[in-house]
């Protein structure tokens, strides 16, 4: 690599406020070699250049050669794909006039590449893509690596490969590390979501296998369905959303037990409780209506 393209590749880096460390990481490779580019002591291969390019919002031949290349390119387009309206004219027999406001040069502007397939898609020379269907969502992306994508299953933020921050269908947010040291936002966790509930289900699943009691080793197993019950029943009241607890594995559980034992109805009608799922979570989406609908009439 010459020392002009090296040099370039610099002013670019400091022009878009990327330190070597940063840029390294946007296109994977070690800081090193982002310096032995900079240095004229190696040269990028073309995949790399080609992610050079789009962080810097240029093309190839700029960021190779420079603003002269980008100059050329422009004017053969104008040159040959937009003439004047005077020789469109001449060229096709018809008689051309100029009033006062008729310009004498004709004005070349880069469009970006919009399309309605399946949705809106825009694809903009500078690098910047906004993409937006009714299946997928909306998912944008910046030259400088910084993604948002909107889903049916929540919205995930990332800036520039660095930090994420999520949100799920319920509302919940959460952040990496550096986001969570910087401005706290991380979930306080109480005595009873770090009690070491596993523990107490392994046990208690051996003193009942070996007990024979109850079907003994066959049925002791159920233990560990409580697991979830109770971790999500635990977030349920701190969060004070009963759609949080895992009610189909409670029904799970009183399915099996009333096959066991032989008990409303057994094997043959205890599915009949499956039922209730979409009943419990139709009751909790009623309530939580009711209380978001209070706490806003408390703001207003």
């Amino acid at each position: 690599m010459n020392i002009e393209t090296a040099n370039r590749l610099l002013q670019y880096r400091k022009k878009h406020n990327l330190s070597q460390e940063a840029l390294a990481e946007k296109i994977g490779v070690s800081r090193q070699a982002v310096s032995k580019w900079e240095r004229a002591e190696a040269s990028p291969d073309t995949d790399n250049l080609i992610l050079l390019a789009e962080i810097y919002g240029v093309s190839l031949d700029e960021l190779l050669k420079g603003s002269d290349a980008k100059k050329t390119a422009d004017d053969n387009v104008i040159q040959n794909d937009f003439e004047p309206q005077e020789d469109k004219n001449q060229k096709h027999g018809n008689s051309f006039s100029c009033d006062s406001n008729c310009e004498s040069e004709t004005k070349y502007q880069k469009v970006d590449n919009v399309s309605f397939k399946n949705g809106l898609h825009v694809d903009s020379k500078d690098g910047d893509r906004v993409h937006i269907n009714w299946k997928d969502g909306i998912h944008v992306r910046d030259r400088y690596g910084a993604k948002v994508d909107v889903g049916w299953k929540g919205i995930h933020v990332e800036d520039g490969g660095k930090h994420h921050v999520y949100t799920d269908e319920n509302g919940n947010v959460y952040a990496d590390e550096d986001i969570i040291k910087k401005y706290g936002t991380k979930e306080k966790k109480t005595f009873w979501h770090k009690f070491p509930f596993p523990l107490v289900t392994l046990i208690a699943f051996i003193i009942w296998g070996t007990s024979s009691v109850a079907f003994g080793w066959s049925l002791s197993w159920i233990v560990f369905l409580t697991i979830p019950l109770y971790y999500t029943l635990v977030d349920a009241i701190y969060k004070r959303k009963a759609s949080h607890f895992a009610y189909p594995v409670l029904v799970a559980i009183a399915y099996i037990l009333f096959g066991y034992f032989n008990v409303c109805g057994g094997w043959a009608l205890g599915w009949l409780v499956f039922l209730t799922i979409p009943i419990y979570y139709w009751i909790c989406s009623f309530f939580e209506a009711i209380c978001e609908k209070y706490k806003r009439s408390e703001f207003e």
